[in-house]
C-alpha cells in the first residue's frame, strides 16, 4: 500500500485553519501552532515539507510566521491559498493588537508591577516555552547525524553565547552544512 495523499483543502478550510492558528497564538510560538494544525492535526503536509517552508520563510524578507503561512497556502492551493492563509492568520491578531494597544496607552501610567504588565510578561514566557518545545521536537525527529548536531550546536553557541549576528553565523554555517550533507549523501 502506498502513502495516502491528503485531500487538497478548500480555501475556506485554509482560512479557517489559519484563523484558529491566529486565535491560539501570535508572535512567538506561532510556528508551533502552525505545525500542530498543518502537520499533526490536518495532515496537509509532512514534517520535511513543513521544515522546508519554515527554513525558506526565515530566509526571505518579512515576518517568518506570515511568510510560512503564505508558503503553506501557496503549496496547498496556489496564490488563492496563499491569500486565504495570510488573511486567516492576520485578521484576528491585528484586531487584538489594535485593541490591546489602545488599552495599553490608556493604562500607560500604571506602575510596572501592575496586573497588565504581569499579563504581558506571562505571554512572553509562554511564547518562549512554545518555541523551545517545538525546536526540541523538530530536532529530535530531523537532526540525526553527528554533523547536523555539531552544526546546530555551533550556530546556537555562536549566536547565543558568543553574540555573533545570526546572519554572520549562517554565512559560515550554511556552506558547511551543505558540504556535510553532500559528503554524507548517497553516491
Amino acid at each position: 500500500m502506498g502513502n495516502r495523499v491528503p485531500a487538497r483543502p478548500t480555501l475556506a478550510a485554509l482560512f479557517g485553519g489559519f484563523v484558529s492558528i491566529g486565535m491560539m497564538s501570535f508572535g512567538g510560538g506561532l510556528a508551533a501552532w502552525m505545525r500542530r494544525e498543518v502537520v499533526q492535526r490536518r495532515g496537509w503536509m509532512d514534517d520535511p515539507q513543513f521544515l522546508s517552508g519554515y527554513a525558506l520563510s526565515q530566509l526571505v524578507p518579512g515576518a517568518t510566521n506570515v511568510n510560512l503561512a503564505v508558503f503553506i497556502g501557496a503549496q496547498l492551493r496556489g496564490w488563492s491559498g496563499a491569500i486565504a492563509a495570510f488573511a486567516g492568520l492576520t485578521t484576528l491578531p491585528v484586531t487584538i493588537v489594535l485593541v490591546v494597544g489602545f488599552i495599553y496607552f490608556r493604562l500607560q501610567g500604571m506602575p510596572s508591577g501592575s496586573w497588565f504588565s504581569s499579563v504581558l510578561a506571562g505571554m512572553g514566557a509562554v511564547a518562549i516555552g512554545l518555541n523551545l518545545g517545538t525546536g526540541i521536537r523538530l530536532a529530535r525527529r530531523n537532526i540525526t547525524q553527528v554533523s547536523q548536531i555539531a552544526i546546530a550546536a555551533a550556530v546556537a553557541i555562536s549566536v547565543g553565547v558568543l553574540g555573533f549576528s545570526l546572519v554572520h553565523a549562517l554565512l559560515v554555517m550554511v556552506p558547511l552544512s551543505l558540504l556535510a550533507a553532500w559528503l554524507s549523501g548517497p553516491r
